[in-house]
């Protein structure tokens, strides 16, 4: 499992290298996500049906670690090339002083 702190997170999608998937479930999306994340919540999480991302490094969040966490050990099982996701989640994110998106 590979972890990467907010800036290196922030970095990497000014560079357009990598592709968020948020594993929270669709209130707490609403409420406020990383802009361009994908959500695929945690309940009903299956690692076939994470978004291609193709030369980027899709990289998997929640609040604050522990579900995306669980959702890289579901990759694991399902032998799917995921393996990075946001130290901290979206608690780091914002304690960085990172916007959120609001809405779906």
């Amino acid at each position: 499992m590979r972890e990467v702190k907010a800036a290196e997170l922030k970095a990497m999608l000014d560079a357009e290298s990598a592709l968020v998937v948020d594993v929270r479930e669709p209130d707490e999306f609403a409420a406020g996500h990383v802009a361009g994340a994908v959500n695929l919540p945690l309940s009903r999480f299956d690692a076939a049906a994470l978004p291609q991302a193709g030369e980027k490094t899709l990289v998997l969040h929640c609040l604050g670690g522990k579900r995306s966490a669980m959702a890289l050990d579901r990759c694991a099982a399902a032998q799917a090339a995921v393996d990075t996701h946001l130290a901290g989640g979206v608690n780091a994110w914002t304690a960085a002083g990172f916007p959120l998106v609001r809405g779906a």
